[in-house]
Parts: structure tokens; C-alpha cells; sequence
């Protein structure tokens, strides 16, 4: 029996009638462990039949709706790589204004102690300790399986001021004090229909939605943090896109100065944040 020569313009060719080009692209780069000039400019490169395999494999499953950060495991963020698995949110390019917020308030060579609650795959974290390496970060999750993750990207992106916590929020931690708290919350509440959308279907529920109205944890955390918080201490977290005067008002509410909402690159209030007074 022939067997038929596939080309990589025929295999993308073949794969984008069912699917996103940028997916296809993407699927096939990571099956041939290539980037996209590489694809540009060896258009007519035969594929072996292993890596058509391979590469049907991934596209059938992300036309069932597979996010591409799954099948591929891994996702940019910032400036750096992460490994993502399905026990680990997906980072995404909103979440990036948290990190610029975080290093503004982290002044180079001062060895400041930075909390992040619900890491996931460590992306916030270990962000922050790669760029500020005098730092000593805390890292929270609650899920064993994400703290897995967030150890194994910290060995791999040659981060070692960092260390884990398995727990809720601030249950395990001990009476210690931090310059900055930072978060990524669930805050998406439970019956909102996107959660049975798009690539939200696939990712841990527990790491997307938080009560009925979606601030159940965003509320905790604003009222415990100050706590753990040292005088003049900052608090950051990162919510929905409806939910910025309420977290201002909670914010408020437990005596926090300095309250303020930043918006993304799309112009949508993300990341809500105070100061802990330093009369407190």
C-alpha cells in the first residue's frame, strides 16, 4: 500500500478548514518542536507518519474544544515559559498588569517578602522572584496537584527564591508578614454561563469561580490580608470586569489607603489594590 507524502503546507492546509490557523500553526510547531519561520520556509518538508499522527491527534481534540496551552503544555507569560497541565488555570496576557503593578511597588535589591495566594502554575510568582531575585516569595495553593506544577516550572525557569504552601488562602500560614500580597482569584460566580464556554469548560472550576456573586474569595482575602500585612504593605488582586468599585469598597471598608483600580490593555478595570495604613 502508497503511502501518501503530507507536506507541512498540506497537513496546515488540511488542518485549517476545522480549525484556527493560529491553533493549526501552533499544533504543528509543537509536534515538530519548531517555530513559525521554520513552517515559512519549509513549506514543502515531508512529514513522517509519526508526526501526521501526532498532529490529527491534537487537532480532533481541539476541535472538541481542548484549549491549545493544554494539548501543547505549556503557555507564554510575561517574558518567560510556563508548563501547564489541566490542574492549573491557564496564565493569561490580562494577568500581566498584576506583575507590573507588583515590580513598581518592589524597588530593585530590596529584599522584600511577597505572598501569592492560589499560585497555579506559578506564573505570578515565579515571575516576581525571577525578576526580583533579592525577594522571598510564598507560594499558596490549595490543590497539591497545581503546587506540582508551580515546583517544576520554578526547577526548570532556575528560580530558587521561592517556597509553597499547600492550604486555603492564609489557613497554613504561620504569624508572618509580608510587603506585598498578590493575588489572582477565583472570581467568576457560579452560574455564570461562560464558565460552560470556550476554554473555561476545561479548566479546574475551583481556580474560576467563587460563590454566587463571584467575590466570595476576593472578600476573604481583603479581609484577612491585613493581618499578614506589614505597616505600609501593599494588597493586589485581580477581578472581573464588573467588580472594581466593589473590591474598592471592600478595600475600604477594612481601613486600606491609597485604594485605586488599574485597567488592561483592553481598557477593562482588572486589578483592584491598597496600602495598609502605616498607622495600622
Amino acid at each position: 500500500m502508497q503511502v501518501v507524502a503530507v507536506t507541512i503546507a498540506q497537513a496546515l492546509t488540511e488542518a485549517y478548514r476545522t480549525i484556527d490557523r493560529l491553533d493549526a500553526r501552533m499544533l504543528l510547531q509543537h509536534v515538530l518542536n519548531v517555530d513559525h519561520a521554520f513552517l515559512l520556509t519549509y513549506p514543502d518538508q515531508v512529514l513522517v507518519p509519526q508526526q501526521i499522527e501526532d498532529f490529527s491527534r491534537l487537532v480532533k481534540r481541539r476541535i472538541d474544544g481542548i484549549p491549545i496551552a493544554y494539548l501543547t503544555g505549556e503557555r507564554a507569560f510575561y517574558d518567560l515559559t510556563f508548563k501547564v497541565t489541566e490542574a492549573v488555570l491557564i496564565p493569561r496576557p490580562e494577568t500581566e498588569l498584576l506583575i507590573e503593578l507588583a515590580l513598581e511597588r518592589i524597588p530593585v535589591g530590596q529584599p522584600l517578602k511577597v505572598l501569592d495566594l492560589g499560585t497555579g502554575s506559578g506564573a505570578i510568582a515565579i515571575t516576581l522572584a525571577k525578576h526580583r531575585p533579592q525577594i522571598q516569595v510564598v507560594a499558596v495553593d490549595v490543590s497539591a496537584d497545581a503546587l506540582a506544577v508551580s515546583r517544576w516550572n520554578a526547577k526548570n525557569l532556575q528560580v530558587d527564591n521561592l517556597s509553597w504552601v499547600m492550604g486555603s488562602w492564609f489557613d497554613e500560614l504561620s504569624a508572618q508578614k509580608f510587603d506585598l500580597i498578590i493575588s489572582n482569584p477565583p472570581y467568576v460566580a457560579e452560574n455564570d454561563p461562560h464558565l460552560r464556554q470556550g476554554d473555561l469548560r476545561f479548566e479546574p472550576q475551583i481556580a474560576l469561580s467563587a460563590g454566587s456573586d463571584g467575590v466570595a474569595c476576593i472578600r476573604h482575602i481583603i479581609e484577612i490580608a491585613p493581618k499578614y500585612l506589614v505597616s505600609g504593605g501593599w494588597l493586589l488582586l485581580e477581578h472581573g470586569y464588573d467588580q472594581a468599585d466593589e473590591c474598592r469598597q471592600l478595600l475600604q471598608h477594612v481601613d486600606f489607603s491609597n485604594i485605586c483600580s488599574y485597567p488592561d490593555l483592553a481598557g477593562i478595570m482588572r486589578v483592584s489594590g491598597g496600602q495598609m495604613n502605616v498607622s495600622s
